[in-house]
């Protein structure tokens, strides 16, 4: 059994690893993109930005890509990951 973040209750930690499996994309750069950020940010999301990462998940992976690589401004569907930060955090990384 798979041992949970102390500090992540568990249908929050549950949400997450279904997020992590949903990251999974057609693309590799999208792969690329998301495992680093789950590497280094997985354990501190708060349940809001769990929340908007599904959002952006429920992009296509081109528009997502372009997303991610600031090439385009977000959608409405990631007006929430802007505002909570998701989208910074995932470009830096």
């Amino acid at each position: 059994m798979a041992m949970q973040p102390a500090d992540v209750p568990t249908d929050d930690a549950a949400a997450l690893r279904r997020l992590r499996w949903r990251a999974r994309r057609g693309l590799l750069e999208n792969d690329l993109l998301f495992t680093r950020f789950f590497a280094r940010h997985g354990d501190s999301l708060q349940p809001a930005q769990v929340a908007a990462l599904g959002e952006l998940l429920d992009i296509d992976d081109q528009t997502l890509l372009a997303l991610l690589l600031g090439h385009i401004e977000p959608p409405a569907q990631a007006r929430a990951a802007q505002r909570l930060g998701l989208l910074d955090l995932l470009r830096a990384d």
